[in-house]
């Protein structure tokens, strides 16, 4: 077999070798694909999950109801005016004017309707301190926030007329400006400084400007052209911003990683003197298999979203999956012809004062070099410490706890607003997220109807659920009433649920339940948290068990042994505890909140938890199937398994490293947000990456597949059946005949 005459196996193998020789065309193909992806989803715009569809349960009910009668909730603003001592009521000729001043105000902006005075609704406190003057705004609810500004500069003129009372304005098109005033640059900056701070680490990592570019540019390409495929798709899943945040994420980290593994091995088989042509062959086989692998595994890990059955979850899911297979074939298909194009050029733009670090021995890693023979030297005792130390860092997420995180929680009191909501929430417990029950009947106005609507009014107070005022807003037209229950716990969403179960299961059933024909689902920010939890824990358990069987399965056909599939899974589970761990000592407990810039809030964000499990269990095979592929590919060779290892772990160490760092890097920049909960994915998916990087595969790994020695391999004869899908892509395979042991025969693993 002569230099660059070999013929290869394997998918990986043959298409790289295949854009190599038609590199014109294989680039031509990839531009062509990525600017049809664009003008597709151009031309066929995106469709966003409805509100109807976000969730199911009642909360879905109640919204299907609302959206099937053709009624659009309006943007509901309330402003608080609360004496600022304890000398002035309600009740006092001062108070009085102020909320004659603010209803005069606000009705004069001409921005509003349905202007309502506390002394006709009754929403006065009990100490009689506090009152709430309630309205809409007119127009569309989701652009409010463009429109109220002339009203919150209206209360503000009469609060300065008022020193001696507290008038704060609060509603659903208030915040959405406060919010997007304060956070919307924030998400922003975040996002478009993730692909400067990876094209910076790259820059440092290969010390040319042309090697650093190529990572970034497939994963951009990439990302594009999904997002054009998934304006496609969402018109039959709709999609989310949050699924597009994501799909920018996941995109920008694997793209980047793909590239980077591939570019190395060919930089690594050049600097080893093969010719340009038999390097870029090798580090297709090789590498390029690798990604294969990998990239179907996080590909399987994401479908696992889809079958939580929420639609955010289902629309993050496909746009993760569809980034991941795009920055897949990219990287097998264009990287090589890519590089075949640049040759040596690929060199060009060296930054002077990052010349490339000549490492020792074939590319070694001198620190991991160090790191290995220690762990290889006392394998047991590398276990029992790195595998204790993260079971300890995981031991806080015995007792984690989820939630959907309030307005003081999700943003502490870094803005007036929430002092206002928290200000609020005391006075009228639960009115700034009342409950809300959504009664359909064939005839709203009926005897019993309106009777069972009375009896659930005053069984609400009366059963301790709430303190009222419970209003009914009718809608003749629709044979439809709404009604407003605020629920006793106010912000404490534990108290608050316990109120809302009183509400669905006593109060309810009792009354409006008597009646025939009549429908009453009850919704709201605590019923849509308390559905939304119900749902998420009803999928944990598939979702975990297809993501690992399905991880299991393809580890075991692309290395065909038992024990690197049944260790890879329990290796990925320990990185994904000692993640929540750290989320649950750091943002439930307050353990060193305070070093990242975050609170201890008391709860970890409902969603949270799942998602960091899909995403870190599809990630962090990245590195596994990695240095795994490269272990087997030292063994195929024919060392033994201890010299595999050690060769196979300080040969990747660079190139995990770099990758890792600009994982840690990118996510880190999500953890710096405003936002708790953003922290919180931040922080989580980072800490997992740089553990992940570290103590898994640079410590645990190796010590564990230096125990098992041979038994690594190990493959029960029952199973040989299976679909082979190794192709033995060594560098031997490729560019010369295959290792052979001391009596000749070739070597197997």
């Amino acid at each position: 077999m002569g230099n660059g005459e070999a013929r290869v196996r394997g998918l990986a193998a043959r298409a790289g070798g295949w854009s190599a020789r038609h590199r014109w065309a294989a680039v031509g193909i990839w531009v062509l694909f990525v600017v049809l992806a664009m003008g597709l989803g151009s031309a066929a715009g995106r469709v966003d999950v409805k509100d109807s569809d976000q969730l199911k349960g009642e909360t879905h009910t109640a919204a299907t109801i609302i959206e099937d009668a053709g009624i659009d909730e309006p943007a509901g603003e309330t402003v608080l005016i609360q004496a600022r001592g304890s000398g002035l009521k309600a009740t006092d000729a001062e108070f009085r004017d102020a909320v004659t001043a603010v209803i005069r105000a606000v009705e004069g902006t001409g921005r509003v309707t349905h202007v309502t005075s506390p002394y006709d609704t009754k929403t006065i406190s009990k100490d009689g301190r506090s009152a709430l003057v309630q309205f809409d705004m007119r127009g569309e609810p989701d652009t409010a926030g463009e429109r109220v500004e002339p009203v919150l500069k209206a209360v503000e003129g009469v609060q300065k007329d008022h020193a001696s009372l507290r008038i704060e304005e609060i509603g659903s098109a208030s915040m959405m400006k406060t919010f997007a005033d304060a956070f919307g640059d924030d998400f922003k900056k975040a996002e478009y400084s993730a692909v400067p701070v990876a094209f910076g680490i790259l820059l440092i990592a290969f010390g040319a400007l042309v090697a650093a570019l190529l990572p970034v540019a497939l994963a951009i390409t990439a990302i594009m052209a999904t997002m054009g495929l998934m304006g496609v798709v969402s018109h039959v899943v709709p999609m989310t911003d949050a699924a597009n945040s994501v799909m920018l994420l996941v995109g920008l980290a694997v793209g980047v990683d793909y590239c980077l593994f591939y570019l190395r091995r060919e930089r690594e088989e050049r600097e080893a003197g093969r010719d340009a042509q038999t390097a870029l062959r090798i580090a297709a086989a090789t590498s390029g298999r690798a990604i294969v692998v990998s990239g179907v595994t996080v590909c399987v890990a994401m479908a696992g979203m889809l079958f939580t059955g929420l639609a955010e979850f289902e629309a993050m899911g496909l746009a993760s999956l569809v980034v991941v297979a795009v920055a897949m074939v990219g990287s097998v298909t264009v990287l090589p012809a890519l590089l075949s194009l640049l040759g040596e050029r690929v060199e060009k733009g060296r930054i002077p004062f990052l010349r490339r670090r000549k490492q020792g021995g074939n590319g070694e890693s001198r620190f991991w070099t160090a790191v290995l023979r220690r762990v290889l030297a006392k394998p047991v005792v590398s276990v029992v410490v790195a595998a204790g130390a993260l079971l300890a860092v995981a031991a806080p997420a015995v007792g984690m706890k989820t939630q959907n995180l309030t307005l003081d929680q999700e943003f502490g009191d870094s803005l007036p607003i929430v002092q206002t909501y928290n200000r609020l929430n005391e006075a009228f417990p639960g009115g700034s997220d009342p409950a809300q029950v959504i009664v359909k009947a064939d005839d709203i106005n009926a005897p019993e109807v309106r009777s069972a609507l009375a009896d659930f009014r005053e069984r609400a107070v009366s059963s301790g659920a709430s303190r009222g005022p419970v209003e009914i807003e009718l809608h003749d037209a629709q044979n439809l009433a709404v009604v407003s229950v605020p629920l006793v716990g106010g912000s404490d969403l534990d108290k608050a649920g316990a109120s809302l179960d009183k509400l669905r299961d006593d109060v309810r059933p009792a009354t409006l339940g008597e009646v025939d024909g009549v429908e009453a689902p009850i919704t709201g920010q605590v019923a849509g948290s308390k559905d939304f939890n119900d749902q998420l824990a009803g999928a944990v358990v598939p979702v975990f068990a297809f993501v690992v069987v399905f991880a299991f399965a393809l580890m075991l056909l692309s290395f065909r042994s038992l024990t690197i599939a049944a260790t890879s899974i329990v290796l990925n589970l320990l990185s994904v505890g000692a993640a929540y761990g750290i989320l649950v000592a750091v943002f439930q407990h307050g353990w060193g909140a305070s070093l990242v810039g975050a609170e201890g809030v008391g709860a970890i964000i409902t969603w949270l938890p799942l998602f960091l499990f899909v995403i870190l269990f599809g990630l962090s095979m990245d590195y596994h199937v990695f240095v795994v592929s490269r272990i087997r590919e030292a063994r195929l060779r024919g060392l033994d398994t201890e010299d595999a290892i050690r060769h196979g772990v300080v040969t990747t160490a660079g190139v995990v490293t770099s990758a890792a760092v600009i994982m840690v890097a990118v996510f880190a920049i999500f953890g710096t947000l405003s936002m708790q909960s953003m922290k919180q994915m931040g922080v989580g998916l980072a800490a997992a990456v740089l553990i992940d990087a570290t103590i898994i595969r640079g410590v645990l790994l190796p010590a564990v597949m230096a125990l098992l020695g041979e038994r690594n391999w190990y493959l029960p004869k029952w199973l040989h059946r299976l679909p082979d899908l190794t192709h033995d892509e060594t560098p031997q395979a490729v560019a010369g005949p295959a290792a052979r042991d001391d009596e000749g025969e070739p070597v197997r693993v």
